[in-house]
């Protein structure tokens, strides 16, 4: 196992930055600075597989279906940050997508030691949540080959689900389990092997682009406003007021009384202000539109 880790691309020394340890603060964060930029550039290419993996992800919600993010350590806890912040960003239940790490939440924190490299391990977490074929598992691995990653994948793939596998080295086992694969080969580390810098960044960009789409093609977002968000909060409830405002150019009363109206659904009120009508008018607009607040507004035609 440890001499095929040896020959992978993000285990490799970093030729610019060997005299690194000798530097002072500012020049060794420009080193960093550069590696950095060149995260967004090695993914802009990867973009038409990535809408492939995002449209399936699409496809997987409006069944019915789940997303499921597997990952240990850094990957692991990416996936859970991407999974936790969908349900505030856009009002899906929590169950729509989740993060699962090796070793448990216990691992958000604490490394658990031997966690990763079991298979068997990565299989039976999946199984507790009741995996099933409508489901989308995404395999997060900076080297493509972690053993309990490969696990889950191996048995999302005997249910029936949609596997994708999102890694930093090329033509990895994790690829080939994979039915669409995300590459992004950053190079190696400014520090050699830690995978938390160019690789981590790498997919969280990509785990943004994922979700992020496929909520605004699921109609949770009007224009560029999360219309969906869960207004939990005084600083959510100011935004959301806001959006409503910038939406439909209501003075404060009308926005108001519409928010209260719709019981602080955003879309609502907005369909409300827009199209002049009742809550629950709007509600039925909004049910008829699958949620798209565009066409809620024009109304059934």
């Amino acid at each position: 196992m440890n001499h095929m880790l040896n020959s992978l691309l993000t285990e490799q020394p970093n030729p610019l930055t060997d005299h690194i340890d000798e530097l002072p603060s500012a020049e060794i964060m420009e080193l960093i600075n550069k590696e950095d930029q060149r995260i967004a550039e090695l993914i802009q290419p990867l973009i038409p597989v990535i809408a492939q993996a995002a449209d399936l992800i699409l496809e997987a919600f409006q069944s019915g279906g789940r997303l499921f993010y597997v990952g240990a350590g850094t990957s692991g806890r990416l996936g859970i940050l991407d999974a936790s912040e969908c349900p505030p960003t856009y009002g899906t239940p929590p169950s729509m997508v989740q993060g699962i790490i090796a070793g448990g939440f216990r691992a958000v924190k604490d490394p658990v030691e031997g966690a990763e490299d079991s298979e068997e391990l990565g299989a039976a977490d999946l199984d507790e949540h009741g995996l099933d074929e409508n489901d989308v598992v995404v395999g997060i691995a900076a080297s493509g080959r972690t053993p309990y990653v490969l696990g889950a994948m191996r048995h999302a793939k005997e249910i029936g689900a949609t596997v994708i596998s999102l890694s930093n080295n090329a033509g990895t086992p994790m690829t080939l389990l994979a039915d669409v694969s995300i590459e992004a080969v950053v190079g190696p580390e400014v520090v050699m092997g830690s995978t938390r810098m160019k690789a981590g960044s790498a997919q969280k960009m990509i785990l943004n682009m994922l979700t992020t789409t496929a909520m605004i093609r699921l109609g949770k977002v009007y224009r560029n406003f999360m219309v969906d968000l869960n207004p939990s909060n005084e600083k959510l409830v100011h935004r959301a007021k806001r959006m409503i405002h910038l939406a439909t150019g209501a003075n404060e009363a009308d926005i108001e009384q519409a928010f209260a109206g719709a019981d602080g659904h955003v879309k609502t009120a907005i369909v409300m202000l827009m199209a002049g009508v009742d809550a629950v008018e709007a509600q039925r607009r909004l049910d008829l539109a699958d949620g798209f607040v565009r066409s809620a507004i024009v109304g059934p035609s």
